[in-house]
């Protein structure tokens, strides 16, 4: 009993002196990693911001007018499928099909699947299809295909464009808008707030100022007028950098007061003074001394910063006043499900909305446990 005793109390001891000795990030990781809810977001953001780099390779098409299917306009989604009347197969695959027009159906189109051993189209891994370029080389393998014909798990749109290229595309697309506004909000908030907290004064009420102008701009009437400023010859690309350089100049104010508030209260602690008085300059006692003392918190901000980009990146679209075609992002996608003739009859026009839900969540999940993890107090709050 003795034995375990002291080999308990050195453990506590070990457990003890590894908490004490720990960094700032490690103990918020530790916090971080009790918050379930915060680790599936964490690991569903990861599969997500993957699936939009690595998508060239995990969809079957290009997501463009290129890669469309004109023989399968506003088609349903095909699930592959291992059985059917004609019995069951190793490898998975879909029907053929054959698509006419009914009168009794208004003109739309009509799918007939024949299900015989004959009009199965097998599903195939690694096959080879439309080339792409990755990392400035050229591949020609994709995850699957079929090897008869064209499958579309997610359906296809009213231009033949398969949903599940397009779908994986745009959150490449949104993921990037909201990855360059939230660097250029990040670096204004850092540029305008460390100078008004470091200087203060005079200084610092006409940066709070400018502030506050930023702050009580309306968005909406903003975002009209930059629409009707945008020529309409504008490339997709030139759309994409404006749209993401909006959105990042509008949205540094609220870090910027968070950072001039730290240094406000941190520029007169002793080893600022200490700093000082061994002549470093202003720039280096704010880069080296104060920053890095909330460095996590800037973290967290930005972290909870990207799901607002991304849902104002989206909100543009949706309202046709961001990106448009042939760009793929999630905004554009939604702008696809606003009449009736879509909740009616294609359905499958949802699914990126699902999309959408799920990395806006994940955001959020990750960012608050980012938040509890990194405020030393949120253990005893509970």
């Amino acid at each position: 009993m003795t034995d375990k005793s002291n080999m308990q109390s050195l453990e506590d001891q070990k457990l003890k002196e590894a908490y004490f000795t720990a960094s700032q990030g490690q103990l918020i990781w530790q916090r971080f990693k009790k918050n379930k809810s915060a680790l599936i977001g964490a690991w569903t953001l990861i599969i997500l911001i993957l699936s939009g780099i690595f998508a060239p390779f995990l969809t079957p098409y290009d997501a463009t007018i290129a890669g469309r299917d004109k023989d399968y306009l506003n088609g349903a989604p095909q699930i592959p499928r291992f059985c059917d009347d004609s019995g069951c197969s190793a490898r998975p695959f879909i029907y053929t099909f054959e698509r006419t027009r009914s009168i009794k159906t208004n003109f739309r189109w009509v799918t007939e699947v024949k299900t015989g051993l004959e009009d199965r189209r097998y599903v195939t891994f690694f096959s080879k299809g439309m080339e792409y370029k990755f990392a400035d080389m050229t591949f020609e393998r994709h995850l699957f295909g079929v090897d008869k014909g064209m499958i579309h798990i997610f359906g296809t749109d009213s231009t033949g464009k398969d949903i599940y290229s397009r779908t994986l595309s745009a959150i490449n697309t949104s993921m990037a808008v909201g990855t360059i506004g939230v660097f250029i909000a990040f670096v204004m908030a850092l540029i305008i707030g460390g100078i008004a907290g470091y200087y203060g004064g005079w200084i610092d009420s006409i940066l709070q100022m400018i502030t506050d102008t930023v702050r009580t701009i309306p968005s909406i009437p903003l975002f009209m007028a930059l629409a009707a400023f945008i020529p309409d010859v504008w490339s997709a690309e030139m759309r994409f950098f404006f749209i993401s350089m909006v959105l990042g100049f509008i949205g540094w104010p609220t870090l910027a007061r968070r950072i001039r508030t730290h240094l406000l209260t941190e520029r007169n602690q002793e080893y600022v003074l200490a700093a000082q008085l061994c002549g470093a300059s202003p720039k280096h006692v704010i880069r080296r001394h104060l920053l890095p003392s909330f460095t996590s918190y800037i973290i967290v901000d930005l972290v909870i910063s990207f799901p607002y980009m991304v849902l104002s990146e989206t909100a543009l679209s949706f309202i046709g006043l961001g990106l448009k075609d042939p760009v793929n992002s999630l905004g554009v996608m939604l702008q696809n499900v606003t009449s009736a003739d879509v909740l009616l009859n294609y359905q499958w026009y949802f699914i990126p909305v699902i999309f959408f839900i799920v990395l806006v969540l994940a955001f959020v999940f990750v960012g608050d446990g980012l938040r509890d993890a990194a405020d030393p107090y949120s253990d005893s709050k509970k």
